[in-house]
């Protein structure tokens, strides 16, 4: 499973491409697809991004819904009908797409938010903002995280 952390701004040159960050690569590496799968948030304005692996863990939740019911329906065409698979250069860049820049409000630079397991992709100003929001909630609420017990391979 493939691990992202830190956050890294890169500059998205006229032509939509975008360097993803090496370490983000490097957690990819072992993938079967060479590249990132993203698509459009739909709580956010940002771009949601991850592995293959992440998204066939979505396609398997995905079957806990009722064939048909208005919730699969709602999730396969936000998510699965939404995403886009963006294959790295040789230099490890990637092109988003018009529609997805747009949505997240992105012209000249990204900020690629690591979230463990995923990762977010926004306009830089804009996460800073969201940021802020983040820790001033944080600080009101004391988040706790439950740690797993380590399962031996």
């Amino acid at each position: 499973m493939a691990l992202f952390l830190s956050t890294f701004v890169n500059r998205v040159d006229k032509k939509g491409r975008v360097s993803v960050p090496a370490t983000f690569r490097a957690a990819l590496a072992a993938q079967s697809f060479g590249g990132i799968v993203c698509y459009r948030s739909f709580t956010n304005a940002c771009i949601e991004g991850c592995g293959m692996d992440f998204m066939e863990r979505l396609s398997d939740g995905a079957q806990n819904f009722d064939a048909f019911s208005a919730e699969q329906e709602d999730l396969s065409a936000l998510i699965f009908a939404d995403a886009r698979q963006l294959p790295w250069d040789p230099e490890g860049r990637i092109v988003l797409p018009e529609d997805i820049l747009a949505h997240a409000g992105i012209a000249d630079s990204v900020a690629f938010v690591g979230k463990g397991q995923t990762f977010q992709v926004w306009e830089p100003e804009a996460y800073k903002a969201v940021e802020a929001e983040i820790r001033a909630r944080a600080l009101q609420s004391r988040p706790t995280l439950p740690l797993r017990p380590k399962v031996s391979p």
